[in-house]
């Protein structure tokens, strides 16, 4: 066995996750699992703390492991390749963020129902009130 090699518990450690993420990985093909010698344990090479601390980074930028996948295929030399994924990120988490708005609205709008009410009651809360008369809330598009 080489210094450099870590076990899958020392890898987990070292790369601040537990050992099912790696195991888990593993299965995304995102990590791999390296060959079990006939006894005795498998021993992953330094590099995979690196993989797995891009892949955790990606995650907490927006990025799904389907994503990553993809990233992890591209990596250097598809600058280009990278940026338009990174780009179609953006463009959805922008998606995301007017859907949170008009959301974030349309509550505000059902908490003024409990404030302009004054017959708001321990049995009685217009703001229940207001969500069982009300359609099927559709959030407003973002101006």
């Amino acid at each position: 066995m080489s210094e450099r090699a870590l076990t899958i518990g020392r890898l987990a450690r070292t790369a601040g996750v537990n050992v099912e993420t790696i195991r888990y990985y593993q299965r995304r093909h995102l990590v791999v699992e390296p060959p079990r010698p006939v006894q005795g344990y498998r021993y992953y090479p330094r590099e995979t703390i690196d993989r797995v601390r891009f892949i955790k980074r990606a995650q907490r930028l927006g990025f799904t492991l389907r994503e990553i996948g993809e990233l992890l295929k591209l990596s250097d030399g598809h600058c280009a390749d990278v940026h338009t994924l990174a780009e179609a990120k953006c463009q959805r988490i922008r998606a995301q963020l007017r859907e949170l708005e008009a959301l974030h609205e349309s509550l505000q709008r059902l908490l003024h129902c409990c404030e302009d009410d004054g017959e708001a009651t321990a049995e009685r809360c217009p703001l229940i009130d207001a969500l069982m008369r009300q359609p099927e809330a559709q959030p407003r598009p973002a101006k």
